[in-house]
């Protein structure tokens, strides 16, 4: 099939949905705290908020966290409760995520009058790090990080450096706006994580491989700190569709290994492979744990280490 062929749309992405889950907007709809290597190489606690928000104005192809999302925007007040409950609930944390399904600087998702009180509740902490989409890169990122005495870190889905590829997902950004708003971040003292997509939709596995690996080196040529790499699977509806039609295949964990390996081996700042469901993206059960393991350990140490070997191998 040609790319050029394919009609990927905001309509056509929603015509593919399934209901939204039940979401009470008093508080997050999960949180948790996970070890993680800082860039001052430290590994420290980190707590995870997935806050309940309104949904992202972007709809993108390979996105299911509109599944716990609103259809409005939330009064003042709600996110700041939201994350005070979350907080309570975590203990010893040095870093914070704050992930609200969207863009943290999009003033119908969090609405800037919450900035202060958000930013008050999170002064003993060193890095705070939130998710945007580039288009929202702007001034109100300073305003936010003027009121913090942590770090801030803005995460940024740069997905694919493949031109085609990334004109698909329907992201509605090109690598050029995620250059240029890495640059505004980076000339602001704001550092940048970049989640890139290991074979996303229209790829076969090795150029999965290939992309992912591409997509590492040009965040970092960019001015990328580090860079989480997200193997993509269905369950949206419109990606479930597209594997029907042999167009989307999940990656393998060996790819997200290999990934990895490359990404930390240019040794140009810290490279995370996303664990979540690793199960998956793997066929055998005999180095499942082996594997995920593996991954664990190097996301960790940031280092190289030797290859599980299994007979699947063969």
């Amino acid at each position: 099939m040609n790319l050029t062929d394919i009609n990927i749309s905001d309509s056509v992405i929603v015509s593919h949905r399934g209901s939204r889950n039940s979401v009470d907007i008093s508080r997050p709809y999960g949180w948790f705290v996970e070890k993680e290597r800082t860039c001052s190489g430290k590994i420290e606690s980190t707590g995870v908020i997935f806050l309940t928000n309104r949904e992202c104005p972007f709809k993108c192809l390979m996105c299911d966290l509109w599944k716990n999302t609103t259809q409005h925007t939330l009064p003042p007040g709600v996110i700041p409760a939201q994350i005070r409950l979350a907080l309570e609930k975590m203990n010893g944390i040095r870093q914070l995520k704050l992930y609200n399904s969207g863009s943290f600087f999009d003033s119908r998702a969090i609405p800037p009058e919450d900035y202060p009180e958000i930013a008050s509740m999170l002064q003993n902490l060193e890095t705070v790090i939130v998710e945007s989409h580039p288009a929202f890169i702007g001034e109100r990122c300073l305003s936010f990080r003027d009121l913090l005495r942590p770090e801030l870190e803005v995460a940024m889905g740069l997905e694919t450096v493949n031109p085609m590829i990334l004109k698909l997902l329907n992201k509605k950004m090109t690598v050029d706006d995620f250059r240029r708003a890495t640059d505004f971040l980076n000339s602001n003292g704001i550092r940048v994580r970049a989640f890139i997509l290991l074979r996303p939709p229209f790829m076969d596995e090795e150029e999965g491989i290939f992309w992912a690996r591409k997509s590492i080196e040009f965040a970092f040529d960019c001015g990328v700190e580090s860079c989480a790499v997200i193997p993509v699977r269905g369950g949206n509806g419109i990606m479930d569709d597209l594997a029907r039609k042999n167009l989307f295949s999940p990656p393998s964990i060996k790819s997200l290994e290999k990934v990895l390996e490359y990404g930390i081996a240019l040794k140009k700042g810290r490279v995370f492979a996303d664990t979540w469901d690793l199960h998956l993206f793997s066929s055998c059960s005999l180095c499942l744990e082996a594997r995920k393991e593996r991954i664990n350990s190097m996301n960790l140490r940031q280092e190289i280490l030797p290859e599980v070997v299994c007979k699947c191998d063969t």
